[in-house]
């Protein structure tokens, strides 16, 4: 425990180690700390932007993954979850792992580690801000309304570095972070990454037909085949969200994503006890998009309703049938979203072929501590490399998107 200016700091070993209601009241929040060019000079007067509710930094959320021990010690994913307390009250929080790999990131510094180690020095552990196998970006600085964000954000960077040090950690990896943290991260002598995933963006369409309208009509008709062919062979899609998500639904949807994901990864990542703790505490926030055919479930996707954005996670099948991962993952999510006036669909981590599906480039923004000076010099040198190569592609991959010339969709 460390204290820095009448602020309090204490890192714990377990989420179930904060109260649900104190957790809820930082993430709620959605407070995100100022950058000095947006708000003015950083002070105790100073504005914060705040975030739409974001399913993923629930504390229910964190305690399925915990709680199942999908993140666990045993598995990499020690919890060191920061807190600042002010007054004896919970001002604001960090979700943080101690890392004995690197696997479940989707920020790859595994050639970080390797040429660290080919020096002599030991990467492991190191210090993870993030929710555990989630490529959604959110706030990682968890600040509870009413307090300075800025003085509250600036102990918890202290508090993190502090952490490092005692953890024997060779860095912090903070990332999918908001972008104004990624700034404030940065005036505290963090190194800058960047990277791009693929979104879609709902410029006020009334149904899908009205996206289409918006596309050259050689994607126009692709997508149209497409959503055809998907369905042809007597598939019939559905949607499951709060109570139609039954533990049967739950055991055929593990089914699909430890097929798929152990051709993808070797072992999935979550368990099936996770998803019944999620079904328990948040089927509200989860949208099941499964595919049946002969009285069977045969796909799925499993996506999470934010407040302005639905996240789409993992898909997986027992049956392959053309065009159905494009249909129950990308095309069912822009339906949703349209329904429910939703302003983005985030499709998950990489993937170039969402392009011609409507979904453009989007930046994505990571923070990085690191100890070593030497190991600091090398990285920002290729950090710098890296930014200008990802700025670059963005606006190639943007250009090659199926939008019309000059339509208002068309970020160009």
């Amino acid at each position: 425990m460390t204290t820095t200016s009448d602020i309090t700091l204490e890192a714990v070993s377990s989420v179930d180690a904060i109260s649900a209601a104190d957790w809820d009241a930082c993430a709620r929040s959605g407070t995100i700390v100022p950058h000095p060019d947006e708000a003015g000079a950083v002070g105790s007067d100073c504005t914060a932007a705040t975030a739409a509710y974001n399913p993923f930094l629930r504390h229910a959320f964190f305690a399925a993954l915990e709680q199942s021990r999908s993140a666990s010690a045993r598995t990499g994913w020690g919890p060191r979850h920061l807190i600042a307390r002010e007054d004896g009250r919970i001002v604001g929080l960090v979700p943080c792992y101690l890392k004995s790999h690197s696997q479940g990131e989707y920020v790859f510094d595994r050639g970080w580690a390797d040429a660290y180690e080919r020096a002599g020095g030991s990467y492991y552990p190191k210090l993870q801000v993030s929710v555990p196998f989630t490529p959604a970006t959110g706030p990682r600085l968890l600040i509870r309304e009413g307090v300075d964000p800025a003085r509250v954000g600036g102990a918890l960077v202290n508090g993190l570095m502090a952490l490092c040090d005692l953890s024997k950690a060779s860095s912090v990896h903070v990332t999918f972070a908001r972008e104004s943290e990624w700034r404030f991260l940065a005036e505290r002598g963090f190194l800058q990454r960047t990277d791009q995933q693929f979104h879609w963006h709902n410029a006020g369409y009334s149904s899908f037909d009205d996206f289409l309208a918006t596309l050259n009509s050689r994607h126009r008709k692709g997508i149209k085949r497409e959503r055809r062919d998907a369905v042809a062979n007597g598939i019939t899609i559905h949607h499951l969200t709060g109570a139609d998500i039954t533990e049967d639904a739950w055991d055929a949807f593990f089914e699909f994503y430890i097929e798929t994901g152990s051709r993808k990864w070797g072992r999935p990542y979550l368990n099936r006890e996770f998803y019944s703790l999620i079904g328990q505490s948040m089927s509200e926030d989860v949208l099941l998009v499964m595919a049946k055919r002969n009285g069977r479930w045969i796909a799925g996707a499993i996506n999470f309703i934010g407040g302005d954005t639905l996240f789409g996670r993992h898909w997986g099948a027992i049956e392959h049938h053309p065009f159905l991962h494009f249909e129950v993952c990308y095309y069912q999510a822009i339906d949703f979203a349209i329904t429910r006036g939703l302003k983005v669909v985030e499709a998950g981590a990489q993937g170039e072929h969402k392009i011609a599906r409507g979904y453009l480039p989007q930046t994505t923004y990571s923070a990085h501590f690191i100890a070593d000076p030497a190991l600091r010099r090398a990285i920002a040198d290729y950090l710098k490399r890296e930014r200008m190569y990802v700025d670059e592609m963005g606006r190639e991959l943007t250009e090659a998107g199926p939008f019309k010339k000059g339509n208002i969709a068309d970020p160009a």
